[in-house]
């Protein structure tokens, strides 16, 4: 019963190495993935400087969330289609810009947030009174 265990922790080991090499494809291979990485890193440092609450804290991470997974799986999607199909096809096209469109989407849902989050203090700590 024990080695039945120990291969089943192993197989959970390295399918968090899979994942994490994953990660490192996305990163090293879409500049896309790297911006949005970039604006989540700065996001982040803008809510520190701001003082966010926990509540909007957890509202950021999910939408960060969403869009560095979306962003994986576009580029998952678009790594799969050109292995089918190499040579162009309208199919091939489509399943493409549709996942790109799941990355503008989420993208745009997380700027509202971001907008709603930060926009009030940013005007209140640049705006002028009276």
């Amino acid at each position: 019963m024990r080695p039945l265990l120990h291969n089943r922790a192993r197989s959970r080991v390295a399918s968090f190495g899979h994942a994490l090499r994953g990660i490192g494809v996305l990163l090293a291979g879409q500049a896309n993935a790297r911006l949005h990485l970039l604006a989540a890193t700065l996001v982040v440092l803008l809510g520190a400087w701001l003082g966010i609450s926990a509540l909007e804290w957890a509202l950021l991470s999910v939408v960060i969330g969403l869009v560095l997974c979306a962003e994986a799986l576009n580029t998952g999607i678009e790594l799969v289609v050109d292995l089918v199909s190499p040579e162009w096809h309208r199919l091939a096209r489509d399943a493409k810009d549709v996942a790109a469109a799941g990355v503008l989407l989420a993208s745009l849902g997380a700027l509202a947030t971001g907008g709603w989050i930060f926009l009030p203090r940013l005007l209140v700590r640049f705006m002028p009174v009276g």
